[in-house]
C-alpha cells in the first residue's frame, strides 16, 4: 500500500472514531458518514450484448461517503432508482413483486442516501455488488448504506437481461430466462469492467470521484447468482483482492485464494439443501482465508431487501414455511438478519481491506450464537486452525 494511500485510510478510520465512538467496539452499529447515492450509464464497446445486439450497457449506482451537509437532506425514493422515471410496464412488474403501487413503495421504502449529494473528501475502499438472478442493482440498499457509512464506496449494475428489468435511454430491457447461459459468462466480465470503470473515474474520468477511490484491494460481492458472479470474477481478475459471497456457490467451486466471507441461510427454500451443500463445499474447499456465517432460521431473502417492502414474503423474510416440513414457521427478524450481514461484512472489509486489527476479533466467535453459525478457516489472521461455533 503506498504512503499516501495509508495515510487517507488512516485519517479516514481516526475520522470515523472521532465522530462515531461506538465506531469500533460496535460494528453494528451505523457508521459516522452520511450517504450519497448516483446513478450512471456505463457501456463497454469491446463486448456485444447478446440479447439487445448493441454494445453491453450497464445502468450503475453508486453509494459513497457524502459531505456533512448532506446530513438533514430528505433520503432518496425508491422511484428514483428508475432513470427516465416510471413507465406503465416497470410499475406493473414492482407491483407484481411488491403487492404494493409505486406511491406505496416510496412511502414504505427506507434508506439512508441522498441523492446526487456531494461526495466526501478522502480516499475511500471499492466493493462491487452483484444483484440476484432477475434482480435489481439496488436491492440491497440495507448493505450499500450501511457500507458507505463506514466509508466505503459500493458499485452495483444491473446485468442487463438478468436483471429484472433495465431501462437504457428510456428503452426497458426486460428480464430473460434464455439468457441465463450468456449472463454466466458476462457477469464476471461486468464487474472487470465496472472495476476497470472506476479506475479510469479514479484517473479523472469523473470529477466527483477524482482521487477519491481507494483502489489497492478492490472487493467482488453478490447475493445469489451475484454471489456466483463475485467468486467467479475473483477467479477470473486478480485484481479483486477480496469476496464477499451470499446466499450462492458456483457447484464446480473456485479457483481463488483471496479472502472470502461465505453466508448461507439454512432455511434457503430458493437453492435449497443442494445450494447450501455447495456454499459448504466451497468454504470448506477454500485455500486461502475464509469464513463462513449460516443463518439458522435464515432463508434467502434475508440478505435482500425485501423485508423493507414484503415483511411476509417468506424464505427468509417474515412467516413461511419451514422448508423441510412444510409447516408455519418465524424466520430471522428482518432488522436481526440486516445486523448480522452487516457487522461481519464490515469486520471482514476493515480487517482485509483496511488492515485495521481492531475488528479482527469480532471475526473469532459468533455474537449471535442461538442464531448464527460462525466457522472460521484457511490461513486466517485471527487465530490458528479452524474455528467452529454454532
Amino acid at each position: 500500500m503506498g504512503l499516501a494511500v495509508l495515510a487517507s485510510t488512516i485519517l479516514v478510520v481516526a475520522t470515523a472514531r472521532a465522530t462515531h465512538g461506538s465506531y469500533i467496539a460496535d460494528p453494528t452499529a451505523s457508521g459516522p458518514f452520511p450517504v450519497g447515492v448516483t446513478t450512471t450509464l456505463l457501456v463497454d464497446h469491446s463486448r456485444k450484448d447478446a440479447l439487445t445486439k448493441e454494445p453491453r450497457t450497464l445502468v450503475t449506482e453508486i453509494w459513497y461517503p457524502a459531505t456533512d451537509e448532506t446530513k438533514g437532506m430528505p433520503k432518496g425514493k425508491f422511484s428514483q432508482f428508475m432513470p427516465g422515471g416510471l413507465s406503465p410496464m416497470l410499475g406493473a412488474l414492482l407491483k407484481s413483486a411488491y403487492k404494493l403501487t409505486i406511491d406505496e413503495i416510496d412511502t414504505k421504502f427506507v434508506n439512508q442516501a441522498v441523492r446526487d449529494a456531494r461526495v466526501r473528501d478522502g480516499r475511500f475502499p471499492v466493493v462491487f455488488f452483484s444483484h440476484g438472478n432477475q434482480g435489481f442493482r439496488f436491492q440491497n440498499t440495507f448493505w450499500c448504506d450501511f457500507l458507505a457509512s463506514h466509508g466505503f464506496v459500493v458499485v452495483s449494475a444491473d446485468h442487463t437481461g438478468n436483471a429484472a428489468i433495465t431501462i437504457i435511454n428510456g428503452k426497458a430491457v426486460l428480464f430473460s430466462g434464455g439468457e441465463r447461459e450468456h449472463s454466466a459468462e458476462d457477469r464476471p466480465r461486468d464487474m472487470s469492467f465496472l472495476l476497470s470503470q472506476m479506475t479510469s473515474w479514479n484517473a479523472g474520468g469523473d470529477s466527483r470521484f477524482s482521487r477519491k477511490l481507494d483502489l489497492t484491494k478492490p472487493v467482488a460481492a453478490g447475493m445469489s447468482f451475484g454471489s456466483f458472479t463475485a467468486i467467479k470474477a475473483a477467479d477470473l481478475d486478480p485484481r479483486f483482492q477480496a469476496v464477499i459471497a451470499m446466499a450462492y456457490a458456483p457447484a464446480e467451486g473456485h479457483t481463488n485464494t483471496v479472502p472470502t466471507l461465505f453466508m448461507l441461510g439454512e432455511e434457503d427454500a430458493t437453492i435449497g439443501v443442494k445450494g447450501n451443500e455447495a456454499i459448504r463445499a466451497n468454504f470448506a474447499a477454500h485455500k486461502g482465508t475464509g469464513y463462513l456465517l449460516s443463518m439458522k432460521r435464515g432463508g434467502h431473502y434475508s440478505f435482500t431487501d425485501m423485508g423493507k417492502l414484503n415483511p411476509n414474503y417468506g424464505d427468509g423474510v417474515g412467516t413461511g414455511k419451514q422448508r423441510e416440513s412444510g409447516e408455519p414457521y418465524m424466520f430471522t427478524p428482518t432488522e436481526s438478519a440486516w445486523k448480522m450481514i452487516n457487522s461481519y461484512s464490515l469486520a471482514f472489509l476493515n480487517t482485509f481491506i483496511r488492515g485495521d486489527r481492531e475488528f479482527a476479533s469480532f471475526l473469532t466467535r459468533s455474537s449471535w450464537p442461538d442464531e448464527m453459525g460462525w466457522q472460521a478457516g484457511g490461513a486466517t489472521t485471527t487465530g490458528s486452525g479452524a474455528a467452529n461455533q454454532n
